[in-house]
C-alpha cells in the first residue's frame, strides 16, 4: 500500500510496521491498513502531507501512544491527556488536579452548559 508521495523513509517505516504486525499475528490486510494510517499520521504531524485532520495534529503521536487505546477490555473514549487539552481550551479551572473521570464530567458539563 505504499504511495508515491511517500519518501524512502516513510516507505521503510510502513514496511517495518507492517512486518512487525504480521509477526505478531495481525492479518495482512489489517496490518497494511494500520501501517498506512500510522505513516500518514506521522506525515501529517511533520508537515509532509497536503492535508491533516485535527486529531492527527493534536493527538499524541502513534509511536508514543504505543497502543494505549487498542485494548478491548479498556473503556473506550478519550485519554486523560485529550480530556485535559479539551478542558484547557474551554478554560476549565482546576483541571491539573482532576482525575480522568473528573475531567470527563467537567468537559461534559461545560459542553451542555454552552
Amino acid at each position: 500500500m505504499p504511495q508515491q508521495a511517500w519518501s524512502n523513509k516513510r516507505e521503510r517505516q510502513y514496511e517495518h510496521i507492517e512486518e512487525s504486525l504480521e509477526e505478531r499475528g495481525t492479518p495482512e490486510d489489517k496490518a497494511k491498513e494500520i501501517a498506512a494510517r500510522t505513516v500518514n499520521k506521522a506525515r501529517a504531524r511533520s508537515g509532509e502531507a497536503e492535508t491533516a485532520s485535527r486529531s492527527s495534529l493534536e493527538d499524541i503521536s502513534s509511536g508514543r501512544r504505543g497502543g494505549l487505546r487498542s485494548g478491548t477490555n479498556r473503556p473506550k473514549g478519550r485519554t486523560k491527556e485529550q480530556l485535559y487539552n479539551e478542558a484547557k481550551q474551554m478554560g476549565i479551572e482546576g483541571r491539573s488536579s482532576m482525575s480522568k473521570e473528573q475531567l470527563q464530567r467537567a468537559v461534559d458539563r461545560h459542553k451542555h452548559a454552552a
